[in-house]
């Protein structure tokens, strides 16, 4: 390729890079966005007043004070829930749960023949009135790495009512604690549901 060629070459590369400015500036002047002088809304963080009085905290009352009101029939009905993983009657097999009859104040994780968790095991102690409410509220909260997937019964009374059942399945039902005043409830003890059945129990 000679000068002359090389030449004409450049000068078309040239001009066809003016051009291409040329129509970007055009169409940057045409179309240019428009911004309002004003916006059309404000975002404004919410500030509680100092002054604000704090969220009212639900109280339940104790286990033995819902022992005092319970009732046992709808204890019962309740516990068809637990019969889905367990027995209740004496001398009955364990199933998916070991046997329920004679819990309460039976040491935790006696019950002949069922295979507990090591967690279970490692708890201790004794399924007194007050454990088994703060178990059935929440039994994987309570003691993590339990077999049982059972949700929990948020409701305190209905937990009353079924302890109360279940006190009654023994041929000497551990006798009944003395009634105290409320105590402010947790997260895990407040609600008015009972949640659904999944498995197992104490």
């Amino acid at each position: 390729m000679d000068f002359f060629e090389l030449n004409k070459v450049l000068g078309a590369v040239l001009a066809g890079s003016m051009l291409l400015l040329c129509v970007h500036l055009l169409a940057g002047s045409i179309f240019a966005p428009f911004l309002p002088a004003k916006p059309g809304y404000k975002i404004v963080a919410k500030v509680q007043p100092s002054g604000a009085p704090a969220a009212k905290v639900e109280t339940v009352a104790p286990i033995a004070a819902r022992l005092a009101e319970a009732d046992v029939s709808r204890g019962k009905s309740i516990s068809k829930v637990c019969m889905t993983c367990h027995t209740l009657a004496k001398g009955a097999p364990n199933k998916i749960g070991p046997n329920l009859w004679n819990v309460v104040d039976r040491p935790r994780a006696s019950e002949p023949g069922f295979d507990y968790s090591a967690a279970m095991k490692a708890k201790g102690g004794k399924w007194s009135f007050d454990e088994l409410d703060k178990f059935l509220t929440h039994p994987q909260g309570y003691i993590p790495g339990t077999k049982m997937t059972f949700g929990g019964i948020d409701n305190a009374q209905q937990r009353g009512d079924l302890i109360a059942y279940l006190r009654t399945l023994s041929d000497h039902p551990a006798p009944l604690p003395e009634a105290t005043a409320a105590t402010p409830a947790s997260s895990a003890t407040t609600g008015s549901a009972q949640n659904p059945p999944h498995q197992h129990s104490p």
